[in-house]
């Protein structure tokens, strides 16, 4: 995380114990954090963010498994994300399928195949079209990049993480998107078949994917989040509340498309992030860093 001052390791992990969050996503190795993991029972998606290494050997992956997954074997590993967000135009795409393959077979070789799944994190930036929902289709540079990781995924039958903000679908398009449905706090409307804007993205999301040959995937959802402050009046600590606090009364519901489908979500983020720039994205964690709730949230 990209703040100055955050609680130790240990310390973290205690309070996911002590608010009950059973998932965890560390966008790097850390080896205090790691181990302070290990007997918690705790979920790990746990990403790879240097891409170049591993795809370049096999050796190399089969070494990366070593240091940071074997090494920890009672910390409840669940998924390797392999590169987040990776675009078409980033140096680290050409690597990233190979990469995904090498951890994959490191992973496999190393008795862990059943257990961890390895996948890659994107993003709605991916889509061309996203609206209306059943219209959702890849970007074609999106397509080329990501068709091949469909391929990967429907055969090691891992699911495709994706990070999905509705915040920033109402801060890219406000005159279109009311506050209110991105909020999932709309009104019904009985001529609509969505409710709220979350929804509508990650059928967007699923609906590309049965274009791309990948109807067969599941999506976890990587990330999602609303700030607190820093963007104008819809980043505020009681619109942060009801986001939070609204996507984790729903995910057990489904999506119009998966109806009753539990969506396995992570939010984003535990703590304020103050070294991160524009002045919104300091303002998405749930706790500040001495630990104390920003606001009162249940994670059951």
């Amino acid at each position: 995380m990209m703040a100055k001052i955050l609680p130790p390791q240990s310390e973290v992990i205690a309070l996911f114990q002590q608010k009950n969050i059973k998932r965890m996503r560390l966008y790097a190795p850390d080896e205090a954090a790691l181990q302070a993991l290990g007997g918690t029972n705790i979920k790990l998606l746990l990403d790879l963010p240097k891409l170049e290494d591993v795809a370049a050997s096999q050796a190399n992956a089969d070494q990366w498994v070593r240091d940071n997954v074997q090494k920890y074997s009672n910390v409840n590993f669940q998924y390797i994300a392999v590169g987040n967000e990776v675009k078409p135009t980033d140096s680290s795409a050409q690597f990233l399928l190979q990469a995904m393959q090498n951890i994959h077979n490191a992973i496999v070789k190393a008795g862990l195949g059943n257990q961890i799944k390895v996948s890659t994190a994107t993003f709605m930036r991916a889509l061309q079209v996203s609206s209306p929902p059943p219209e959702g289709t890849f970007d074609p540079e999106y397509q080329q990049l990501l068709g091949p990781v469909i391929n990967f995924l429907k055969e090691n039958q891992a699911p495709l993480l994706v990070n999905i903000y509705p915040y920033f679908a109402r801060k890219d398009n406000p005159g279109d998107i009311s506050l209110e449905f991105a909020l999932f706090t709309a009104p019904p409307d009985g001529s609509s078949q969505y409710q709220n804007l979350f929804d509508a993205m990650l059928d967007a999301f699923y609906s590309a994917l049965e274009k791309a040959g990948g109807g067969s995937l599941d999506i976890v959802v990587s990330e999602s989040g609303w700030p607190s402050d820093g963007g104008g009046p819809d980043t505020s600590v009681e619109n942060a509340r009801t986001y939070n606090t609204k996507l984790v009364e729903h995910v057990n519901q489904g999506t119009p498309k998966k109806p009753g489908k539990p969506i396995e979500t992570y939010l984003f983020a535990m703590f304020d992030e103050n070294n991160k720039d524009p002045e919104y994205e300091k303002h998405w964690g749930l706790f500040y860093p001495d630990k104390q709730e920003k606001y009162p949230i249940s994670f059951n």
